[in-house]
């Protein structure tokens, strides 16, 4: 090669390396954006909830409604995407481990087998109910049994899972997941201001939102206004429906394929599935909490820390709430939709008294 075709070369490669890193650095910018975005809601959440006429709502709901406000009232920059989604998935997660200082393996054991029953409960009506109407109304099955998934187990991370066992269309999959996001933010609301006229006591309160709640944010930002005994009970039923997961879309996967008489093209065995890791993570720190590793200060300015990033977490939620989203919903799945949910709660009432 030429010298001067040589000078061209590296001039390229020179012009090619620099059009990357300022593509990396727009996108790390952005990233912090999004994180940054969610630190300040959440912090001013944390002010608004000093005040006693919000102090009923909650640092989590308010962080989700200034979320929300936010998006309707200023938008969300395209480029901070990936730092909510960091917020409302990763630190959600990394929140509800921390969460396990405030529990310990005796109060778990004490209250695990009723759990079991009522999450065994919850998502069998739930799927049943749900699957029944859609048939009734003539949906289409996959799309019913997406919405009636997310419904029963865990929202949107049950619906991803079970999507491809069923053979859904990434399309259904998108509305599903939209529709549980936003009707779980609504129910979510709706019970903080429901909270004060039940009567019911902290536990009660963790046992219904954690059995009728879609989501682990929506189950965390719900149960809050009950206090820390209420926050806990909603987090040990909500993991149990969440622990459901693998075994529930090992089912459905099954009777969709029989349905189909021939195997979807991307079923998956037991072991291919994704496990929520982070409840191993939240049993560790139970576990930690138990045997009293750590210093009473630290434990205390971890849950506080945890507070913090679910503080985060809620306000993402809140960003990416899209109400527009349910134009692309017939009045058929509407109706499937809230009256799963509303059955749901009705069945929660019900189980929570028993």
């Amino acid at each position: 090669m030429s010298p001067i075709g040589a000078a061209k070369t590296k001039e390229t490669s020179i012009s090619l390396e620099s059009r990357k890193m300022r593509k990396s650095l727009r996108l790390k910018k952005g990233w912090m954006k999004g994180v940054i975005l969610t630190l300040v809601l959440a912090l001013l959440a944390g002010i608004v909830a000093d005040f006693p006429i919000f102090s009923v709502m909650g640092v989590m709901i308010i962080s989700i409604l200034l979320g929300m406000s936010w998006k309707g009232l200023m938008d969300v920059p395209a480029d901070a995407a990936p730092g909510i989604t960091f917020s409302s998935k990763i630190l959600l997660r990394a929140g509800i481990i921390l969460m396990g200082l405030r529990l310990n393996f005796e109060q778990i054991l004490s209250a695990g087998f009723s759990i079991v029953i009522i999450d065994v409960a919850v998502i069998v009506f739930t799927l049943v109910f749900m699957l029944y109407l859609g048939k009734l109304l003539s949906i289409d099955r996959h799309l019913s049994t997406l919405i009636a998934v997310g419904t029963a187990v865990c929202g949107a991370a049950a619906i991803v899972v079970v999507a491809p066992l069923i053979g859904a269309k990434k399309e259904l999959t998108a509305i599903s997941v939209a529709f549980i996001a936003i009707m779980g933010t609504i129910v979510t609301i709706f019970y903080t201001f429901l909270y004060p006229v039940l009567g019911f006591t902290p536990y009660e309160y963790g046992i219904l939102t954690g059995s009728t709640l879609h989501e682990l944010a929506h189950v965390i930002a719900a149960a809050t206004p009950g206090g820390d005994i209420s926050s806990d009970t909603a987090i040990l039923v909500k993991l149990g429906r969440v622990a459901l997961l693998i075994p529930v879309a090992i089912v459905l996967g099954s009777i969709f394929s029989k349905k189909s008489g021939n195997v979807p093209a991307q079923k998956r065995t037991f072991k291919d599935l994704p496990v929520p890791w982070f409840i191993f993570g939240f049993l560790f720190m139970c576990l930690i909490n138990t045997v009293g590793f750590l210093p009473d200060a630290l434990t205390k300015m971890l849950i506080a820390l945890s507070i913090l990033l679910l503080s985060m977490a809620m306000a993402g939620l809140g960003l990416s709430v899209n109400f527009s989203e349910f134009k692309k919903l017939s009045s058929k799945v509407l109706i499937t939709g809230v009256a799963g949910s509303f059955a749901l709660i009705l069945l929660g009432l019900l189980l929570t008294k028993l």
